[in-house]
């Protein structure tokens, strides 16, 4: 009893630390309630003071709870304030652009951080409203920015939030110009975070300048420009941004490259920061694009595209030919994207990462075009290529696609939206869809099958535990056939790749979610044209991997 007398007051000294600096009336009452309830809140409250959220390469993300372990007022201040003063430590100079989606607290940390900047003399520009990630990343190359501020969680579930960092060219480089951090710029912010002093003394001046809708018209002109103007338009496309902030700049751009505004799912179309129709708001969630589907059925529409709230990704469904619609994996909708642009004669360097389908370097193969193959992440992805070869393309099977770096050197959901309907429009105008271009391109280079064995976990060890499993026991054979090679690539990256002659198994923990991820592929040949039969031998092999890289993991 005498030990767990001392977590208590252990615990209650951190607490009571935390309300003395806390500059936010509200979660300081919410901290005191979980106080008022010790001791049976005590397991709560130690997870609150478990440590504070790390400051990693995709930023801060985590729920939105009092205390050092969670995303809330106190947290942003402190955050900001090392962020702040380690673009001066650099020599940064330029103004902070802040842009913010419409998740709760997503506007009051966005103007805290505006706050910070100016406090400190530098000046800070706020977007003028609730707006997709891609236009923050956009606003940093073309305002000139010495770093960018995006607060949002994306895809994550209605509780979280997250604050994510781009460089501008001055302290990111050539490739990573408008780019999210990568190291060691991630632990230089983080350990200026942690030096942070009392909060009471971090200087607060106004909050910024906020910019005009003339930022958002300049984004929506360079979108619609990524497509030929004088292609074919006659395309009718149903959308949802999944209550989040894509539709009117989706919409905008939609119009201003000529095509018809998309139908948009009614209870979806608005920014709601509860997400109240879907249990994720995530496209590769199930039935998170069902009111999707349904409305593209119920219009007849030839595709269907979704965002997810921060409209950086971008999912893409058609229909079967029997009454059905399917969802696109991101690796089908990542070949349908580098293939057109390939055939529209763009060069340069084709780019994905480890845990794509190998579909993309055996196109780049054989069309002489260089590629490129890069650590998860579009942080890693966009600083691929440079010099004579500089990246035109870029995708990874998470649903992100850039289609156009010049434009925004990050995933972006609006130009890849606006790509697909261009690719769509011109084959509907022959008479054929995509699915018909996949069904070219599997009997040229062969079906490559993908799919995900993917477990959320409420508790970390059980990741932990199967990651150590898997090498310390490593499979010899996979599908009957001897794996050929199986790469640790610890210390650098938690992932382990498995190949045999035709399949491929990469297995890493989510870097976003408490997901245990394993991406697995299957190559199979078309033999005497038939497609079809190629890909039910591929469905059937997927699934067979499936079941032995879940038992090789324990799962």
């Amino acid at each position: 009893m005498a030990a767990d007398t001392t977590d208590l007051d252990e615990l209650r000294e951190l607490a009571r630390r935390w309300l003395d600096d806390d500059p936010d009336p509200t979660s300081r009452d919410e901290l005191r309630t979980v106080l008022d309830a010790l001791p049976d809140s005590a397991p709560e409250l130690a997870d609150r003071f478990a440590g504070p959220l790390t400051f990693g390469t995709a930023g801060l993300r985590g729920p939105l709870r009092a205390g050092p372990n969670g995303m809330n007022l106190a947290v942003v201040t402190q955050a900001a304030a090392g962020l702040v003063g380690w673009l001066a430590a650099q020599g940064g100079t330029g103004p902070l652009v802040i842009g913010y989606d419409a998740r709760y607290g997503s506007r009051a940390f966005a103007e805290r951080t505006a706050q910070v900047a100016t406090g400190a003399g530098r000046p800070a520009l706020l977007l003028p409203r609730p707006l997709p990630t891609p236009v923050l990343a956009y606003a940093v190359r073309h305002l000139g920015a010495v770093a960018g501020v995006m607060v949002t969680a994306s895809h994550n579930p209605p509780q979280d939030n997250g604050y994510k960092v781009y460089l501008g060219a001055q302290l990111g480089g050539e490739l990573g110009a408008g780019a999210q951090i990568v190291p060691p710029a991630d632990a230089g912010i983080e350990a200026a975070i942690r030096s942070v002093g009392p909060l009471t003394r971090v200087p607060l001046g106004p909050a910024g300048e906020v910019l005009g809708d003339d930022l958002v018209a300049a984004y929506v002109d360079r979108a619609a420009a990524v497509v030929d103007p004088a292609g074919p338009r006659d395309l009718k496309v149903a959308y949802t941004p999944l209550h989040g902030v894509g539709a009117a700049v989706l919409t905008a751009a939609f119009a201003r490259a000529g095509f018809a505004t998309p139908g948009v799912v009614p209870d979806q179309a608005e920014p709601d920061p509860s997400f109240p129709t879907v249990s994720f708001p995530n496209p590769e969630e199930p039935g998170a694009v069902d009111k999707l589907v349904a409305l593209a059925g119920a219009t007849g529409a030839d595709l269907a595209i979704a965002n997810d709230p921060d409209a950086d990704r971008c999912a893409v469904a058609v229909p079967d030919g029997a009454g059905e619609w399917r969802m696109l994996r991101g690796d089908e909708v990542g070949a349908l994207l580098a293939d057109h642009l390939m055939r529209r004669g763009v060069t340069g360097l084709y780019g994905t990462t480890i845990v794509s389908s190998s579909l993309l370097r055996a196109m780049c193969t054989a069309r002489e075009l260089p590629y490129g193959e890069t650590l998860t992440g579009f942080k890693w992805i966009v600083r691929a290529g440079g010099g004579t070869q500089p990246l035109v393309f870029g995708y990874e099977e998470a649903l992100g696609y850039c289609v156009a770096p010049e434009h925004v050197r990050d995933k972006d959901g609006i130009t890849a939206a606006l790509t697909v309907a261009e690719l769509a429009a011109g084959l509907k105008a022959q008479g054929r869809t995509l699915t018909d271009r996949l069904d070219e391109l599997a009997a040229e280079f062969g079906v490559h099958h993908t799919d995900q064995l993917s477990v959320r976990v409420d508790d970390l060890r059980v990741i932990a535990d199967a990651m150590a499993r898997i090498r310390a026991a490593t499979p010899d054979t996979l599908l009957g056939h001897p794996v050929t090679e199986a790469s640790d690539l610890l210390p650098g990256a938690d992932v382990v790749i498995l190949r045999t002659d035709a399949a491929r198994v990469v297995i890493r923990p989510s870097g976003t979610e408490p997901k245990l991820k394993a991406y697995l592929e299957v190559v199979e040949p078309v033999a005497d044209g038939d497609v079809a039969a190629a890909r039910a031998r591929a469905a059937t092999a997927v699934a067979a991997l499936r079941a032995e890289v879940a038992t090789a993991l324990g799962l």
